[in-house]
């Protein structure tokens, strides 16, 4: 018998998350008031009880002071199950104000404030909960397929959670650094495609750019000292219980240089094995 939790940040996923969830067979129930949690568990979980061998509940901030009775809720005393995991559901603040402008939804915590700020003071409140939580997923970068998928790797199949996701981000520096950037590594020094008129309209994905960066011989030197690193980081962030990887690649306009390079680390990934993935953050901006 399993009892998860599941909670995090509004606008993270979690509703998606707990749809995915029943479809694997659990009983899923979204909004669930803590102190009611004991009760059911004792409902679900009772020798001749309920039919009921998996069970999420959804938790979150909507349930106001009552979220946060969760921990009182959540001991071992007042369990009739003593076993329960966390699944904490996070992105990065920049990507909530997205979709909360796309979905012209209010923030429960905003209060005719600043979006921003009702996002800052529900990171405040969950930080206990995102530091206890057994499985952490960062769904900054995560199409709703790849949220399935990681789903399904931990809670159906029962792979290690140490298998975490890379996503390989180009940008350009000229816009900002990405914020949720875990390596950030800059490749301004490479020749620069901008100054060819003929490949100028051109993106680091058309093989004409590719060959012009390549083709002193310093990118391959770069790649090769980069990948040494990556074999040996991923593993040691997967053990720390990382499940999340965002590598950044830099250049000046994120549409040549950093795309070439960041195609290549994806390459590199892929053959070995790492789960991974590409975004061109400013790919379209020039």
């Amino acid at each position: 018998m399993e009892l998860l939790i599941v909670s995090g940040m509004s606008g993270a996923g979690k509703s998606t998350a707990l749809k995915f969830l029943e479809d694997m067979g659990y009983f899923c129930i979204d909004n669930m008031p803590p102190f009611l949690i004991p009760k059911f568990a004792e409902i679900c979980f009772r020798p001749g009880g309920g039919d009921f061998e998996k069970v999420a509940l959804g938790v979150d901030i909507r349930g106001g002071r009552l979220f946060n009775e969760l921990f009182d809720s959540l001991k071992e005393d007042s369990l009739p199950l003593p076993e329960y995991k966390i699944l904490f559901l996070d992105s990065a603040d920049e990507v909530l104000v997205k979709r909360y402008k796309e979905t012209r939804r209010n923030h429960p915590l905003a209060a005719g404030d600043r979006l921003i700020s009702g996002i800052e003071q529900e990171r405040e409140i969950l930080k206990e909960l995102r530091a206890q939580a057994d499985f952490v997923i960062d769904t900054s970068h995560l199409l709703a397929r790849q949220l399935n998928e990681q789903l399904r790797d931990v809670f159906l199949e029962k792979k290690s959670f140490s298998n975490l996701i890379c996503t390989v981000l180009s940008f350009g520096f000229k816009y900002g650094l990405p914020t949720d950037a875990d390596l950030v590594f800059d490749v301004r020094f490479l020749p620069n495609p901008y100054y060819d008129l003929q490949m100028r309209p051109l993106t680091g994905a058309d093989p004409a750019v590719r060959e012009f960066v390549f083709e002193n011989g310093a990118a391959d030197g770069f790649l090769e000292r980069l990948f040494a690193m990556l074999d040996f980081l991923i593993p040691q962030y997967g053990a720390e219980g990382k499940n999340q990887l965002v590598i950044a690649i830099g250049c000046t306009g994120g549409k040549h240089r950093s795309v070439a390079i960041g195609n290549s680390v994806l390459e590199f990934l892929s053959k070995f094995g790492y789960r991974a993935s590409i975004k061109h953050r400013d790919i379209g901006r020039e």
